[in-house]
C-alpha cells in the first residue's frame, strides 16, 4: 500500500505557536512540535481540526508531561472571558498568517474541501475548544466564523457559561455533572443557525445527551472506547451507539491516559493500544463513523509516534492488525472528508 493521506481530527499546532510569542510563520517551517510544514508533508497529513484553545497562561506549553495517576483531578478554574478572547483571537490570527503564507487553507466550503486535501496547503477546519472567549450575547461567536470557525467544543475540560466540563479522571465514567446551561442551549442554537458543527470531547454525559438531543449527527473529534480505557473523557457502548445511529463520528485520541490502563499511570502505551480501540470503535460504531484525532501538540503520544511525520506508523500497524485498505482509507481521511463534505454544503 503506498502512502496513506491523513485528515485528522484534533490538533493543538495554532496554541503551540501563539505561546511560542515569534514569528508562527518561520516557527511553523521548523521540526518544532509535532504538526509542522515538513511533519506533515512526511506523513502524508493533508488537513485536520486546527484548535484555537485558551490557556490559563502563555507560559510556553510543556506537552503535558506531568504523569499523574489520581483518580478524578479537580476540573481547571474557569477563565475570565477577556483573557480567553484575547489567547482565542491571537491564534485566530496566526491561522490567517498561516493561510496568507500558503501553510494552510481555512476550509469554509465543500468545493474547498478535496481541493485542499490534496493541496500543498494543509486543508483547516479552524475548530474552537471550549467557549470560553465568547460572550452571553454570542457576537465573539459571530467574529469567529466570519474568520472561518466551522466546529466548536463548548466546553474543554472546566466550567463556562456555556456548560459544564469532564474532570480528568480513570475508573469513572463520563457523567460527571450537568450539562448544558441555558445560555449553552443558546449558543448551540446559534451554531446551528451558523453552519458551526458541535463536539462532544471534553464535555459531560449530560452535555452529550443535550447536544444530541438536537437532532443533529453527534460528533467527538478525539475520544476513545469507554470499555477499553475507563476515563471520564471517553465514550460509553451507549453514547457510541448514539454517535452510529446519528450519522455522526468519532476520532480516535492518540494521548495515552485514553487508550489503557498503563497509559493512564505512565503516560506511556504501545500503537497496540491504537489498534484495539479503533477494531471496538468500528464493530461498534460501523466502518464509517470511525476517523482519527490524534490530540496532536496537546498530548504526549503513543511510542512509535514523535509527531505527523510517523504517522505511516500508525497505518502500517492497522496492515498488520489486518485491517484492509478500503477500511483504512476511511479511518484515515475517507470519514472526515465525507462527514464535513455534507456538514459544510448545509452550512453554506
Amino acid at each position: 500500500m503506498g502512502k496513506q493521506m491523513i485528515f485528522d481530527g484534533h490538533n493543538d499546532a495554532l496554541m503551540r505557536l501563539w505561546k511560542h510569542q515569534g514569528d508562527p510563520v518561520a516557527h511553523f517551517a521548523t521540526d518544532a512540535g509535532h504538526v509542522n510544514a515538513d511533519a506533515c508533508r512526511a506523513g502524508g497529513m493533508g488537513g485536520g481540526f486546527f484548535a484555537i484553545y485558551s490557556p490559563a497562561s502563555r507560559a510556553p506549553h510543556a506537552g503535558n508531561t506531568e504523569v499523574t495517576a489520581i483518580e478524578l483531578e479537580p476540573l481547571d478554574d474557569p477563565l475570565d472571558q477577556g483573557w480567553a478572547l484575547q489567547a482565542a483571537m491571537g491564534q485566530a490570527g496566526i491561522a490567517l498568517q498561516l493561510a496568507d503564507a500558503g501553510l494552510i487553507e481555512i476550509v469554509t466550503q465543500p468545493d474547498q474541501l478535496a481541493r485542499a486535501f490534496m493541496g500543498d496547503a494543509l486543508a483547516c477546519i479552524l475548530h474552537l475548544e471550549g467557549a470560553d472567549c465568547i460572550d452571553a450575547d454570542l457576537l465573539a461567536l459571530d467574529v469567529l466564523h466570519g474568520v472561518g470557525l466551522r466546529s466548536l467544543g463548548p466546553v474543554w475540560s472546566r466550567n463556562n457559561i456555556f456548560g459544564h466540563g469532564v474532570p480528568f479522571g480513570h475508573f469513572r465514567d463520563p457523567d460527571q455533572g450537568p450539562g448544558l446551561t441555558d445560555d449553552g442551549k443558546r449558543l448551540a442554537a446559534r451554531c446551528g443557525v451558523l453552519g458551526i458543527m458541535l463536539d462532544t470531547s471534553h464535555i459531560t454525559l449530560k452535555g452529550f445527551e443535550d447536544i444530541a438531543n438536537m437532532g443533529q449527527p453527534v460528533v467527538a473529534t478525539h475520544s476513545n472506547a469507554w470499555a477499553l480505557c475507563p476515563s471520564t473523557r471517553n465514550l460509553t457502548d451507549a453514547q457510541l451507539q448514539v454517535i452510529a445511529q446519528s450519522g455522526g463520528i468519532a476520532g480516535l485520541n492518540f494521548a495515552p491516559p485514553f487508550l489503557s490502563d498503563e497509559g493512564w499511570k505512565t503516560w506511556r502505551v504501545g500503537l497496540d493500544a491504537c489498534i484495539r480501540h479503533l477494531d471496538y470503535m468500528v464493530a461498534h460504531l460501523g466502518e464509517d463513523h470511525v476517523a482519527l484525532g490524534s490530540d496532536f501538540d496537546g498530548a504526549r503520544m503513543p511510542d512509535g509516534i514523535a509527531s505527523a511525520a510517523d504517522l505511516p506508523v500508525l497505518v502500517k500497524a492497522m496492515e498488520d492488525a489486518g485491517f484492509g485498505a478500503e477500511l483504512i482509507a476511511k479511518i484515515c481521511h475517507e470519514n472526515w472528508l465525507g462527514f464535513l463534505g455534507r456538514h459544510l454544503e448545509k452550512s453554506a
